[in-house]
């Protein structure tokens, strides 16, 4: 498995925007791709967004469309979450996340083996 360390995240207002970075710590690992999931309690944990590393294709969950944005460095192996017009629902722990997913499961838990701690986002007036 590969280490990841997450910054970012805390507390905002609605409407406001947050920024989340992401980098593997451990090279020795090929990634095939670095993504983002949320979770709240009592709920899966659901994707937000990915980046295929092979040809830089994006991936977001129709929830976010258009307000988060996620790119990356492939030399770095990082990744940073753009999260613009936040609201209450985008409350959760966040989740980076890497592996080497086929094209059906980059978008579910399922195509990733590496996970990093989680780092709260806090969407509240």
């Amino acid at each position: 498995q590969v280490r990841l360390v997450e910054t970012g995240g805390g507390s905002v207002q609605p409407g406001g925007s947050l920024r989340l970075s992401c980098a593997a710590a451990d090279s020795a690992f090929e990634i095939g791709a670095m993504g983002w999931f949320r979770q709240v309690p009592g709920n899966e944990r659901e994707f937000v967004a990915s980046l295929r590393w092979n040809g830089g294709r994006s991936y977001y969950a129709d929830s976010v469309k258009g307000r988060f944005s996620i790119s990356g460095d492939r030399a770095s192996r990082a990744i940073w979450l753009q999260m613009n017009s936040l609201k209450p629902e985008d409350t959760a722990v966040y989740y980076c996340a890497s592996g080497r997913p086929i094209l059906s499961t980059i978008t579910t838990t399922r195509g990733y083996t590496s996970w990093g701690q989680g780092t709260q986002v806090t969407v509240s007036s």
